[in-house]
């Protein structure tokens, strides 16, 4: 979608369109991959989960918060929308710590430990639009890539005290599939019991397992209301709810 510029806008016009205080957080891992490659920089992927050895940092840095972030918060511009684009390290937005070595050593890779509610709270009251790319710090100096939808449920649950959070996970899918060859095999609704059973049985994989773990945890922490559908349905309210 986002490499898509046409896809782009009419996702926006839908966004808009949407009532209430706005928060965009957008990934761009395909267009990072992209460049790793044309840069010689092996892109690795575990769990959905990127490595980031110190030159992919550079790279998704140069990415995230130069090219995707400031295109989007271009084309918000051009539609009247007053757009703000952030990295964690703006504002001291997200701190994060660098995940520790366990089983895998995923590099610069962060944990949040904190998302700034109170300037995320000015920033909404003021009617403006945060448009976050996928980077925390460690309040040490050292940028951290942090996977988008762990940033969008943080954020969500933080801003749950305060506010009625509706979350909305966007995708290329109508929602979750029952059948990933099947695209109108769509979960409507789905528990955490229901996912670790499907993620057991393998017909929940890779780069959704993180999106609906992060999904069930910003339940739990009392955002009201979580969607998982494809990007161009974002005003419809179709898709999979989380429960």
């Amino acid at each position: 979608m986002i490499e898509n510029d046409s896809s782009l806008k009419t996702f926006l016009k839908d966004f808009l369109s949407i009532a209430g205080f706005k928060i965009l957080v957008h990934g761009g891992g395909s267009v990072a991959t992209q460049m790793a490659d044309k840069l010689g920089v092996q892109s690795q992927m575990i769990d959905g989960r990127r490595i980031t050895g110190e030159e992919t940092l550079k790279i998704i840095t140069m990415v995230y918060a130069g090219w995707i972030n400031k295109m989007i918060v271009a084309r918000m511009q051009d539609l009247s929308l007053d757009a703000i684009g952030l990295t964690g390290a703006d504002m001291n937005l997200i701190s994060a710590v660098k995940r520790p070595v366990k089983d895998i050593d995923y590099g610069y890779v962060g944990d949040i430990c904190e998302i700034n509610v109170p300037i995320l709270k000015h920033l909404l009251t003021q009617n403006f639009v945060p448009v976050i790319a996928p980077l925390t710090h460690d309040r040490a100096g050292q940028l951290l890539n942090t996977n988008a939808d762990t940033i969008a449920g943080e954020i969500g649950k933080a801003l749950a005290r305060d506010f009625n959070v509706r979350l909305i996970y966007c995708m290329d899918k109508k929602g979750v599939l029952l059948n990933e060859n099947d695209a109108n095999s769509t979960i409507y609704s789905l528990t955490r019991e229901e996912f670790l059973q499907y993620k057991d049985e393998g017909v929940i994989r890779d780069g959704m397992i993180p999106k609906l773990e992060n999904a069930f945890a910003a339940i739990a922490s009392g955002v009201n209301e979580i969607i998982l559908t494809r990007a161009s349905d974002i005003h419809k309210g179709s898709g999979t709810y989380i429960h």
